[in-house]
């Protein structure tokens, strides 16, 4: 047997096979498709003409493995898939593209889906979508947002678009990355809700501030509503809590002023815990947590651990003190079983500690000397101060017409305790400003939020001017309880109720002016004093509980004043020469005529 080689050439096998046979077939192949493609997009369109083509790529990979030559030295199928790519895709790709844009906003997976396999067959043919996409979220995003929902629609259009690049594109990383920078956007943006900064806080006055986006507040308000007792934290579940925190998560990394959001989110997390109104201690701690691993500073996020550890001191420290005060009172009704004390660092709960004096009730006034000393006693060498402003309690208003119970801050409460020994009594401004205490800005709000629910039909406090702006009180204005006050709840009258006065707690004070309080202090001192020497005038000789009752009864018209100030005063009367001690009752004193 003779046998011949019609290729001499070992190195190349096939040089037979690709001239006479590769070529002609895949000449033939897209010349088969260069006028059927075509005619088939003019009659069925650009969607059925997508599976019209992914179905003959398929077909012709099929029939090339079986005809073409397959093995490490031959592309022949690479080169036949690049030649009907060309002519079933690339040759149409404007046509196929000019439907993208509606089949985003349609948010149709499976079309995107399939123009996502034929384009990214091509080299660049995949850049016009990722740039639909991202002006599409944009668009979106900056478009009818509501203020109130404005964090939900965000939210929802995280997920919305994220399971759209998960099932349409398939989480390839081109489309994630245009998905990040279109929110990175949008939670930047300052054109739909943008925070102004304060002229304080300005370097100098031509300095020019941008303003910046108020999303990463509108985020911190979100996680308040699930992480406080609302409406909305009621009606869902533990684990569509969680989601959502996790969702706000997510959103969080895109927003470039995380400061706002830390500044915001620790100032309601501090009123949560201040107010035990979180809806689970638990869910508080998950979410620092979450803020750890999402890597936000770790001074802030220390700060937050040490508020939550302080919370939970603080249980041990009030169980210890109300067992201790009601054994040395020797009764378990005491006001230590209706108090609850709150020990914070001030390190970890506030940037500078602000202090602002008010006339407390005498009950908490009397109180707080107990408070201190047990303290002591238990941690020596630390120092206790008094944040009233942060503090709140539950008074019991009686009225002619039923009996409520009033959640309010302790400035409230200083200025309804002005009312307590005089309910029918009309006070002036000026009268309640020295009676409180409370600096101009600071007793003005507080009325305000008195005379002014906004979501009571009839106020607990009623006035005398008309204006319906605080600023306009004058020191004359009439104040007085409303002895008609009732509550309406379902177009029905109630005369027995729970009212929430607090609204927001304030963390920090305005600034007040230095001279301003030393102004109330000094008119204080001086009426306390013209009230005892008016009062040993006309009694000549009277015992230190006799005169402070009396001082009392004289001066509640426009204050009731502290013991400390009694005191003081009495002395300084001592000093003046104006009274004596009893030589015989060191707790009696003489007028000295």
């Amino acid at each position: 047997m003779i046998s011949v080689s019609l290729c001499t050439d070992a190195a190349d096998r096939l040089v037979i096979y690709r001239r006479h046979f590769e070529k002609a077939y895949m000449d033939s192949t897209e010349e088969f498709y260069r006028t059927r493609a075509a005619k088939f997009l003019h009659e069925n369109g650009v969607i059925m003409y997508m599976r019209y083509a992914e179905q003959k790529l398929s077909e012709e990979e099929q029939r090339g493995i079986r005809y073409l030559e397959i093995g490490p030295h031959s592309n022949s199928l690479q080169m036949l898939m690049d030649r009907c790519v060309s002519v079933l895709v690339t040759a149409f790709q404007e046509q196929i593209l000019a439907e993208c844009p509606s089949l985003i906003k349609g948010n149709e997976i499976d079309k995107l889906r399939l123009m996502y396999r034929l384009l990214n067959r091509t080299p660049d043919g995949l850049d016009p979508i990722l740039t639909d996409l991202e002006i599409h979220i944009k668009n979106q995003g900056l478009a009818d947002m509501d203020p109130e929902r404005y964090v939900e629609q965000l939210l929802g259009m995280f997920r919305r678009f994220s399971a759209l690049v998960h099932e349409a594109f398939l989480d390839d990383p081109r489309f994630l990355t245009a998905r990040d920078k279109a929110f990175q956007e949008i939670v930047n943006d300052t054109s739909v809700f943008k925070i102004e900064l304060p002229p304080a806080q300005q370097r100098s006055h031509s300095s020019k501030i941008l303003p910046e986006s108020k999303c990463p507040e509108l985020l911190a308000n979100y996680c308040d509503l699930l992480l406080r007792k609302t409406q909305i934290s009621r009606k869902l579940t533990s684990d569509e809590i969680d989601a959502k925190l996790a969702d706000v998560i997510l959103v969080l990394k895109y927003v470039q002023n995380k400061d706002v959001f830390m500044r915001f989110h620790k100032a309601h997390m501090a009123r949560r815990l201040i107010l035990d109104v979180s809806t689970d201690q638990e869910k508080e701690e998950s979410m620092v947590n979450r803020l750890r691993e999402a890597g936000m500073p770790a001074d802030y996020i220390n700060k937050l651990y040490r508020m939550l550890q302080d919370t939970e001191i603080n249980k041990d420290l009030n169980k210890s003190f109300k067992s201790m005060y009601s054994f040395s009172n020797n009764n378990r009704n005491s006001i230590s079983d209706m108090v609850n004390i709150k020990i914070l660092n001030a390190g970890a709960w506030a940037r500078t500690i602000e202090r602002l004096p008010v006339t407390l009730p005498r009950e908490l006034e009397d109180f707080i000397p107990e408070v201190e000393e047990f303290y002591r006693s238990q941690h020596s060498g630390r120092r206790l101060q008094w944040l009233h402003h942060w503090s709140n309690g539950v008074i019991s208003f009686n009225n002619r017409r039923g009996h409520f119970e009033l959640e309010v801050t302790t400035f409230q409460m200083a200025v309804l305790f002005c009312w307590n020994d005089r309910p029918n009594d009309q006070i002036s401004f000026e009268n309640l400003h020295l009676a409180t205490e409370l600096p101009n800005v600071e007793l003005r709000k507080t009325l305000w939020a008195l005379a002014n629910a906004p979501k009571l039909k009839h106020q607990i406090i009623l006035c005398d001017c008309s204006s319906r702006n605080p600023k306009d009180f004058t020191d004359s204005t009439l104040f007085w309880p409303n002895q008609d006050f009732v509550l309406i709840k379902s177009g029905k009258i109630q005369t027995r109720g729970r009212v929430n006065l607090i609204g927001r707690l304030q963390l920090s004070l305005e600034q007040v002016k230095e001279h301003e309080h030393n102004e109330i202090i000094q008119l204080r001192i001086l009426r306390v004093q013209e009230a005892i020497v008016k009062i040993m005038k006309m009694r000549k000789r009277l015992s230190n509980a006799q005169l402070q009752t009396e001082l009392v009864e004289m001066l509640k018209h426009m204050f009731l004043p502290s013991r400390k100030l009694i005191k003081e005063q009495i002395e300084w009367l001592f000093e003046q020469r104006y009274l004596t001690r009893d030589s015989k009752d060191f707790n009696t004193f003489i007028y000295l005529s």
